[in-house]
């Protein structure tokens, strides 16, 4: 539609001569404009979140228990074997350290032969209590 049709009037016009043309709202008026938030109420709620991870907490450390009781019965059979085989291990231990003292005080006897007065496996210090050796080697200072 022409400016010309509206005016009812051929040609150009004055500006001022134009009849006033102004937009305005529909008939009825614009719908109204939405400017809340709505948020869609979708998805689990904050007590089913809660109880879920409540839920997984709780099976997680059930699951903890039964493994230090599986854990703590595997390491008693453990001590209960080390506690049968000690007194076995004890008596080689013991054996082997008898023939390295013998070794021990044959070789000191060879050595100490010139020395007047001195006793082969007699201790130089006079504490009155005899000691096993620390690092369960008789000699660790000879390989």
């Amino acid at each position: 539609m022409t400016e010309a049709m509206i005016r009812k009037n051929a040609g150009m016009a004055s500006v001022k001569d134009m009849p006033l043309l102004q937009d305005g709202p529909p008939p009825g008026g614009f719908a109204p404009v939405r400017f809340a938030r709505r948020i869609p109420n979708t998805g689990p709620s904050a007590l089913a979140i809660f109880l879920t991870a409540f839920g997984a907490f709780s099976w997680g450390m059930y699951q903890v228990g039964v493994g230090n009781k599986k854990r703590r019965v595997i390491k008693e059979e453990k001590y209960a074997a080390r506690r049968a085989i000690l007194p076995m291990l004890q008596a080689e231990e013991d054996e082997r350290f008898v023939k390295e003292w013998k070794k021990y005080l044959e070789e000191e006897a060879r050595i100490m032969k010139d020395v007047p007065g001195w006793k082969v496996g007699e201790t130089v210090y006079n504490s009155g209590k005899w000691m096993p050796p620390a690092t369960g080697e008789l000699r660790p200072d000879v390989w």
